[in-house]
């Protein structure tokens, strides 16, 4: 068994269980990890997007009572059979759009140079919906996501093709996107979080068995502990996340986006990091 191999899953695991549901990128920094790391070959982007099916099931735990409660009451009451719906309308998008590029975007837009200037421009933007919603706070129209309309839906399901661009951030896309459509920020995390479970798991499904010719029952421990790592990690993060949006915004995080992405075209740039392909 390749020790430093296990070691590397663990440092990619813990990298997409803290980065999955902050609007800072999974996927922008399990790319540039990935290329530090020496751990970017085509299996590794395969086990990239697997392991986010641990970071969903701490979703799926912190969110637990309320996701028995609604599945319990699909059958006879109206709203959660209204959220049910708005999640499936906020996926579809992202699965169309995810079968017809998504080949060409992975083969064209997976660099570190992509990744960090999409960091940039997320950063900004993030900074300019904060600001508006600080100056008007009547825009936020929608306090709580059981409150949606299926146009709501569809419109955050739209945000959330953006992240398809990696670097941007499918949280970021779907949080920051909600907040500019009217949702306040605590409903654009909720059902940021909603959406973040069919979208997820179907990715890493679909991805599995899509590549399953690159992989073998020696790639078990490696996934394992990746699939460990992103779970205990991404717990802790969505846990702290729901009591870091009750009494702040999301400019911190538009800050470290900018100045990181600074950083890595920096580095690029002096010769002082070889970014990998």
């Amino acid at each position: 068994m390749d020790i430093a191999l296990l070691i590397k899953a663990a440092v990619m695991g813990v990298v997409e269980g803290l980065t999955e549901f902050l609007p800072i990128s999974s996927t922008g920094h399990l790319i540039l990890a990935g290329a530090l790391l020496g751990f970017d070959d085509e299996k590794a982007k395969v086990f990239d997007i697997a392991i986010q099916t641990g970071a969903i099931f701490a979703v799926i735990m912190v969110y637990w009572q309320k996701i028995r409660s609604t599945v319990v009451a699909l059958p006879k009451q109206r709203q959660p059979q209204r959220l049910a719906l708005n999640v499936l309308i906020a996926f579809l998008p992202a699965v169309l759009l995810g079968l017809l590029f998504g080949k060409a975007i992975k083969a064209h837009l997976f660099t570190p140079t992509v990744v960090a200037s999409t960091f940039i421009v997320g950063g900004l933007i993030i900074l300019w919906a904060e600001r508006r919603q600080a100056r008007n706070p009547a825009v936020a129209r929608i306090q709580e996501a059981d409150d949606m309309t299926p146009l709501d839906a569809l419109k955050v399901g739209l945000a959330q093709c953006l992240a398809m661009v990696p670097g941007t951030s499918r949280s970021g896309a779907t949080i920051i996107g909600g907040m500019l459509l009217g949702l306040s920020r605590k409903a654009a995390t909720d059902f940021s979080f909603y959406l973040a479970i069919p979208t997820l798991i179907g990715a890493g499904a679909y991805s599995l068995y899509k590549e399953r010719a690159l992989l073998s029952l020696a790639d078990l421990p490696v996934f394992t502990v990746g699939l460990v790592f992103s779970f205990l990690s991404a717990w802790l993060c969505v846990r702290w996340l729901l009591r870091f949006i009750a009494t702040h915004s999301f400019v911190g995080f538009a800050w470290y986006r900018i100045v990181f992405g600074l950083v890595v075209l920096g580095t690029a740039w002096s010769g002082l990091v070889t970014w990998a392909a």
